[in-house]
């Protein structure tokens, strides 16, 4: 086969491949993502709540009053919210959050999340730490805080958002338009790529 044939073979097979490549990774995601938390009875040092989606501080607070964890952070809290506010969501006084819950109102990305809470994790001497964030969210979440917290333990504790848990999800186009943004940042962030087409790939989650 002649060396422009050969070209011209691969101009045609390397879409196809970087397509095929794309459904397969698109597929592992789809499984990961559908994990639920892992050793759900553990107990770790801390918890770090990301927000930005629908009951991910109520699970947070719920696992640190059941005594899974003895120190909380919530990382991207908006900067008007109190301890009060929080501790009205988890059913108790403020003082009975007193010094285990603290508020990091400077993240607004998850790259921002991951810095906020690598701060935090080692002013509080945190060893081992369980994530709180949607599903969908926790793998670029990992990739992140591992990067920046190499030597912290991290223990996933995805929370699956109302709209994904309704069984006629999966039959709407805008889950798989979400599932299928997320997968792109993923990429992009394991990549180390800050933009996409020109669009900023870590807006608020």
């Amino acid at each position: 086969m002649s060396g422009g044939r050969r070209r011209r073979r691969w101009l045609v097979l390397a879409p196809v491949l970087g397509f095929t490549l794309l459904a397969l990774g698109f597929g592992w995601f789809l499984v990961v993502v559908s994990h639920g938390p892992a050793e759900p009875e553990r107990h770790t040092d801390g918890i770090a709540v990301l927000t930005g989606g629908a009951e991910r501080v109520e699970t947070g607070l719920r696992l640190l009053r059941e005594g899974r964890a003895e120190h909380l952070l919530v990382s991207g809290v908006h900067p008007q919210v109190t301890l009060a506010d929080l501790a009205r969501l988890a059913a108790l006084e403020p003082e009975a959050l007193g010094e285990r819950v603290s508020l990091g109102p400077r993240a607004t990305t998850t790259r921002g999340n991951a810095v906020e809470i690598a701060d935090w994790a080692r002013a509080t001497g945190i060893r081992s730490l369980r994530v709180v964030t949607a599903g969908y969210h926790m793998p670029r979440a990992l990739l992140e805080l591992r990067r920046r917290l190499p030597e912290v333990e991290l223990v996933a504790h995805p929370v699956v958002p109302a709209r994904l848990r309704d069984p006629a999800a999966g039959g709407r186009a805008r889950t798989w338009s979400l599932l299928a943004g997320e997968y792109l940042k993923l990429l992009a962030a394991w990549a180390g790529l800050p933009y996409w087409l020109g669009l900023p790939l870590d807006p608020p989650r």
